[in-house]
């Protein structure tokens, strides 16, 4: 009966190769004057470009924190120094180290670097002196990979819906995550580990503190993200740092919850001491001392713990679903959901044929002697259940329970309306197919990234439709309204109820080409795994 990690589960499927799509700025007229702001540290000089007809100022690198490296490795972020003059943020800067996991993920940022904490800001250009609502996002990857310059979270159409766009790198892997009982010591608070989301919520504060001169308004921040971005947002509302900073929530597809919940801080360090041990280091000023090349290269081996958030008695005084479940969270809007095809039964199977007894045999091995209720509730009895029952419990062993959790919790103690989605937008065929390769029957984890936040166009791999537009349109309308208002509705948009029981079930948004609302009957099976998982060993 044991689960497969959620190491072991890609957090972003994508193409094999992927052309950079370059999205840079309009290169300013000759003559022409950079837009500048002065922050708290100092003035900086962005770009101007344009979409569609919207003027846009874009800033590109500001350092919101002090570079982490030498004895600020596995430290809290720290104030950024302030500098004189007029600094150019003008390029994104460098993406927090991690290896090239990911086949779908294209960067415009120069490599990587432990000098890595910068965001990045879109806004009108007409901005100035107004109060505009504010977005900021983080990026998925599993807490390993991805990057604020990735084309696909490109802050630029939602900056034209009139929408100040922020997209922040926050550190990854051992350099994010990395838990000793030493580092626990030289502590204030005890702490060790959840360095990369205690980077989410200095960008918050930065954010607060800087945001009124971009035209953004500090009252009005709601946070968003996709897979280990959604898991953050969870976090970011649970934690007593950031909660009171928040105004609105989006989660796509995940959620710091089991499956996912966060380590205990001792685990953690068990992890920590245990890769300690395989880079043969001796103390922590030994593993300070090396390269960060060589750290992130250690972490290739196969053998190397999987380093994730944990409950440090700081940024998160405990898990995620024991504050929700007791109403201690942000009370604010929340709008989240998860997509029809997060996992697959291939993967579920092994790789062998979905005939029924396979299915059954996979099911005991997961579930031992709770497998015959498992069957009943995703049955089996040939092909096509299995292919259709096998993608559907993948998908929720996988990140849709935990997103489904979520938002059980949070609608029941929140004070505050939540809204319940289901994506089901396959992405259309790509362009250069593999020979034999065909689209996605529904829509695979992350595909909702690019329609959600405008940017069909900044992902040249598929042959979008017109459906596919319209999608887009819907989605990012829903976000947009969201954003301003707490609420997805708004003119030209099919009503979205909240999610509140209706009958046959729970009310949720289907969200394709013609989205509508209807009741989600998954409720048993949810709660089937809600309690298994409670069942586990060191289960939070």
């Amino acid at each position: 009966m044991k689960l497969s990690p959620v190491w072991r589960h890609p957090l972003h499927r994508g193409a094999a190769a992927v052309a950079m799509m370059m999205l840079a700025c309009t290169a300013l007229p000759a003559g022409a004057t950079a837009p500048t702001v002065s922050l708290t540290a100092g003035t900086i000089a962005g770009n101007s470009s344009t979409e569609g007809d919207v003027a846009l100022h874009e800033f590109h690198g500001i350092p919101y924190a002090a570079p982490p490296v030498g004895a600020l490795r596995w430290k809290p972020p720290q104030p950024v120094a302030p500098w004189s003059g007029v600094r150019k943020a003008q390029r994104f800067g460098p993406r927090c180290m991690q290896r090239p996991i990911f086949s779908d993920m294209v960067f415009r940022s120069d490599g990587v670097s432990e000098d890595c904490l910068y965001l990045n800001v879109w806004t009108p250009a007409q901005a100035t002196g107004n109060k505009l609502p504010v977005l900021v996002y983080f990026y998925g990857g599993g807490y390993v990979a991805g990057d604020a310059s990735e084309p696909r979270y490109d802050g630029a159409s939602m900056a034209a819906q009139g929408i100040v766009t922020v997209t922040v790198n926050y550190r990854l892997g051992v350099f994010g995550f990395l838990a000793l009982p030493a580092l626990a010591a030289e502590s204030p608070q005890h702490a060790a580990g959840n360095y990369g989301l205690l980077d989410q919520n200095a960008a918050l504060h930065w954010v607060q503190q800087n945001i009124a001169r971009f035209g953004g308004d500090p009252a009005k921040i709601t946070i968003g993200g996709e897979s280990a971005g959604s898991m953050s947002v969870s976090a970011l509302m649970a934690s007593p740092l950031s909660r009171e900073v928040i105004a609105g929530a989006i989660g796509e597809s995940g959620a710091l919850i089991a499956p996912l919940a966060p380590l205990s801080l001792a685990v953690a360090q068990q992890r920590g001491e245990k890769f300690m041990a395989q880079v043969g280091a001796d103390s922590l000023a030994a593993l300070r001392a090396m390269p960060a090349d060589a750290l992130l290269q250690a972490t290739a081996d196969k053998s190397t713990p999987r380093f994730a958030p944990d409950v440090d008695g700081y940024f998160l005084t405990e898990s995620p679903a024991a504050t929700f479940a007791r109403g201690a969270q942000a009370a604010v809007p929340l709008l989240l959901g998860s997509n029809s095809q997060e996992g697959s039964y291939v993967g579920l199977l092994d790789g062998k044929a979905p005939t029924p007894a396979n299915y059954r045999a996979a099911l005991e091995r997961l579930f031992g002697a709770q497998a015959p209720r498992a069957l009943a509730l995703y049955p089996g009895n040939d092909e096509e259940a299995v292919k259709r029952s096998g993608t559907a419990l993948a998908g929720d062993m996988f990140i849709a329970h935990s997103t489904w959790r979520w938002m059980e919790l949070a609608r029941h103690t929140g004070n505050a309306p939540v809204y319940f989605y289901y994506y089901d937008q396959p992405r259309p065929a790509k362009r250069h197919p593999a020979a034999g390769e065909t689209a996605d029957a529904g829509a695979v984890h992350s595909a909702e990234i690019e329609y959600a936040l405008g940017n069909l166009d900044g992902n040249p791999v598929y042959a979008w439709t017109t459906d596919d537009r319209e999608t887009s349109r819907m989605l990012q309308g829903y976000f947009a309204q969201f954003i301003k208002h707490g609420n997805p509705n708004g003119e030209g948009l099919p009503e979205w109820p909240a999610a509140t029981e209706s009958a046959g079930g729970l009310l949720r948004q289907t969200i394709d080409a013609h989205p509508h609302s209807a009741a989600d009957n998954g409720a048993a099976r949810q709660a089937f795994l809600q309690q298994f998982y409670a069942s586990q060993p060191g289960a939070l």
